[in-house]
Order: structure tokens, then sequence, then C-alpha cells
């Protein structure tokens, strides 16, 4: 029995699409923006206020005939749909960009997973083997087949499928077509269609049954590819050419003593200055003569914390921003800003790395972006008096643990600016390591005590007029000192008034 659904377009024009019950939604979405003239792949369909699921027919859809399908634009960035492929029994899961063709989501589960191969099945049709004839896949969705090469260049988006999850069920069908004749027709249309991916598609349809490399060209692989990456280097920018110093790095003198015990460093002179010169450390701090934080015995008059008009005003401010409706940010602009972070990071040419001791005495660095955590980790075994026992590096801000690992400073720990580590002793050092002193004593003999800086207090009134709103025209203060208690308690009493209250 045929009905009809009414699709309407953001420019309130109405068009009227014939439905069957097995008439796919999808189907209505593309009959609709023909008819108004419209490029379906940017609309999706939606029926009171809520997303219609474009991949099922007209019968599983929940709509009655007549119904008023409003026509709205979706986003032009690709959403992260998860696609499980169902295939023979087996099912394997990706997260896929909704841009994405079915073919390339078949190439997708092909080289992500060993020994599967959708895409260039052969199977002989006498028993006694012979020539190979294609088999062709077909994706089912909702129970829709797309089998045919123009079917499979549609995008996931296309299908229907633009959010959520959906599974794909992929079979095989026989054709009379000889294996290298499928693919040399698929290669052919593929061309024609991708030409920017013709090459790549060519040679990976060129020997569809080696699904995996061969060991020979797994070996012979890396002898090819040797001399590139030097001159790939010679001629990359700058933050490619960062980590060039972490070659050099295995001459450095190890702090480590060569004995077996736990028996005190001793200071050595070093063979090479140079090498030494960035692990040793450019101040040594000792530790406070007092138990008492310096922080707590700064005085300050309690009217320095009293909130004035200024500061309930942007209060007021802040909680009436925050009943706003934010839109949250795509995929392309979440992008846009990991690149705008990774350049900030990229510009940063040194950080002054402070790591604060179990004993309270304290070094510090200054690293590069070429420095990593080893880096780090050897030059406070450098500082220690007992440089064979465990410890590790705790950021004071994140409580992120630093790693004696390969990960560089700035690039991959993000430290930017002046930065302080905790160094905490690791749970397998012994009691003995814990109770002496940290440093070693050439270090500890040039350590100089932390100046506090002297902060001048505020007054009540220096507080008062250090407005935290908008700036005020002169002579305003003056006006506001003739208001009388009363009006002040006035209007803070509108602004702090509870619900209920008349």
């Amino acid at each position: 029995m045929a009905a009809h659904v009414e699709v309407i377009a953001t420019d309130l024009r109405r068009v009227k699409v014939k439905v069957m019950p097995t008439t796919y939604l999808v189907d209505v979405l593309d009959e609709a923006c023909q008819k108004l003239s419209l490029n379906s792949d940017r609309y999706l369909l939606k029926h009171k206020q809520k997303n219609v699921d474009l991949t099922g027919p007209f019968r599983t859809s929940g709509l009655s005939p007549g119904a008023k399908l409003e026509l709205v634009i979706k986003s032009s960035s690709p959403s992260v749909i998860s696609i499980a492929l169902d295939i023979a029994g087996r099912r394997v899961v990706k997260k896929l960009p909704s841009d994405m063709t079915l073919w390339q989501v078949l190439r997708q589960f092909e080289t992500a997973e060993a020994g599967l191969n959708i895409t260039g099945r052969g199977s002989p049709k006498s028993v006694d083997g012979g020539q190979l004839y294609y088999e062709r896949p077909v994706v089912n969705i909702m129970g829709r087949d797309y089998f045919e090469l123009p079917d499979l260049q549609k995008t996931l988006s296309q299908c229907g499928i633009n959010s959520g999850s959906m599974v794909l069920r992929v079979s095989f069908r026989n054709t009379e077509q000889t294996l290298y004749e499928a693919m040399e027709q698929i290669s052919t249309y593929l061309k024609d269609v991708e030409p920017a991916t013709a090459a790549e598609e060519n040679k990976e349809t060129a020997a569809p049954s080696a699904v995996e490399p061969t060991p020979e060209s797994k070996v012979s692989e890396p002898s090819e590819q040797a001399p590139n990456p030097p001159e790939q280097t010679a001629e990359s920018s700058e933050k490619a050419a960062e980590p060039a110093p972490l070659v050099d790095a295995p001459p450095m003198p190890s702090p480590q003593p060569t004995t077996a015990g736990d028996a005190m460093d001793i200071d050595q002179p070093s063979a090479s200055s140079t090498p030494a010169d960035r692990l040793q450390p450019t101040s040594v701090f000792s530790a406070p003569s007092s138990s008492t934080p310096v922080a707590t015995q700064i005085q300050e008059d309690d009217s320095v914390y009293e909130p004035t008009i200024a500061h309930a005003q942007l209060r007021q401010q802040h909680l009436l921003a925050r009943t706003q409706n934010t839109r949250l940010k795509s995929d392309a602009e979440l992008a846009a800003d990991a690149a705008e972070a990774a350049a900030k990071l990229a510009k940063i040419t040194k950080v002054e790395v402070k790591v604060r001791f179990p004993d309270q005495t304290s070094a510090q660095w200054v690293v590069t972006p070429a420095e990593t955590g080893a880096f780090l980790y050897q030059a406070v075994r450098g500082v220690m008096a007992h440089p064979s026992q465990p410890f590790r590096l705790v950021m004071a801000a994140t409580h992120a643990v630093v790693h004696d690992d390969d990960k560089r400073l700035i690039a991959d720990y993000r430290l930017k600016g002046r930065e302080l580590l905790n160094c905490v002793w690791d749970d397998a050092a012994p009691a003995e390591a814990r109770q002496t002193p940290f440093l070693k004593t050439s270090i500890a003999s040039k350590a100089q005590a932390v100046v506090v800086p002297q902060v001048p207090q505020a007054g009540p009134d220096d507080d008062k007029n250090t407005s935290a709103g908008p700036s005020r025209p002169a002579g305003s203060e003056k006006k506001e000192s003739h208001m009388d208690s009363d009006a002040i308690r006035k209007k803070l009493g509108k602004l702090f008034k509870l619900p209920g209250k008349k």
C-alpha cells in the first residue's frame, strides 16, 4: 500500500515523497533533495526534533503515513562511527569516519586484520582447480545489499550511517569473471573515480592473494629505505631535527657507581667537560631552616577578604554565562586546537625545571626541546649520594609521573615556562638511603638559601579600590564614597536574595 511523507526544507519549501513499506529512508532523503535541487550529502531528516534513522525501511521507522519530516543541515566535519564487520561468523570492530566509502571500509579491515581477504577473493569452479573466478563482496546494511562498484563507492553517510554504531554483514557471490579480469576492471574503475588514490589502489589490487608481505619483502624493505632517513633529516624542519642530539647521548659518562654495593658516590673528575655541563644543575637550593611554611607567617587584614560590589557583579556574570547553551567543538575544531597547542610547544626553546628532593633540598636545570625523561633521570642521579637507589619524578601540578624513557620533556610531557617536579623514593629504596642526605657533598656545598620575596601587604582601602569588574570613569569613586551603608546593604541583599523570601 502506497503512502507519502512530507519533507520541509530549511527555507520552508515542501515536497511530497511517495513511500512503500520497503522504501528505505535514505532514498526518501535523496528523492526529496533531488526535487528541491539540494545536495543530499549535506542534510539529515528529523521528525519531532529527533533524528530519523536513514538506514532502515519505512515500515520499521515508526513513522505514520503523511508524517512531516524536517530537512536539517548536518555537521560539515565527519563523525566517528563504530563499525562492526560480520564476515563468516567472525566479527571485527573499528572506529571509522562517516565520509569513508564502503570499499575503503573493507580495505581498512583487510589491512588491520591479518589473513582477512575481502576485496580480492577467488575460487575455482572445477574440483581439480584451474582458473580462479572472482567472488564479489556483498555488504548488507539493515537488509539492503551493496555489491556493485558504484554502490561500494558510497560513503557511510550516503548509506544513512551518520552516528552511533552499525553492523556490516559481508557475504560473497560467485561471478563469471576471472580474478585477473575483475582486478583489472576494479583498478580501471577506481582510477576514474579516485584519481588521487589510483596508484595506491592499483598496487593493492595487483596481488589480491598476498594479504601480508612475504618475509623476503619484510627483510628487503629496511635496506632499501635505509638511505632515506638521513636525507630527510637534513632537509626537514627544526621540529624534525630536534631529536637528533639524542643520538650523541651514549658517550655521556654515567653517574652511577661501578661497584655493586650501596656505597655513597665519591666525586670523580669528569674526563669530558662538555657533556657534564648539561647534566650539572644551574642552581642548588638548601632545605628550609624552619618547619613552619613561610606562607603561614604572612598576616593579612581581615578586611582584605570582604567581598565588594564589583566582586558580586563579577560572580553574577559568571553564573549567567554558565546558564547559556554552548556548542560543543567539532572534530575539525578539536584538531585545530591540538595543532595550535603543538605549534606553541614547538616554539619553546628552553624550560627551567626545578626538582625538589625528599629532604626538601632542590636543584634546577635548563632543558631544551631535545631533552628526554631519561636525560632528567640521569641528571638527578649525577647529584645523588646514592645514585643506584630507585626513585620517581612526579609533576607537582598534575601529579603525572615522568618516566625514565625517550619521551621528550617539552613535546610529550608538555613542560613549559617553569616547572616543579617532586623526587620521591621508590618503595624498594632502603631506609639507610632515606635517612642520609640526598645530595652528594660537592653538590650540597654549592647550595644557597631560598630567598622569599617580600610582598607588600595590601590595606583594606587598597583592596577595595581594586575593581574586579569593568573600569569605572573618573569621579565615580567619589560618588560611591558618599553612599551610606544602608544603600550598600540593600544592594547586596538583592544580589544574594534566597528563593522563597519576599
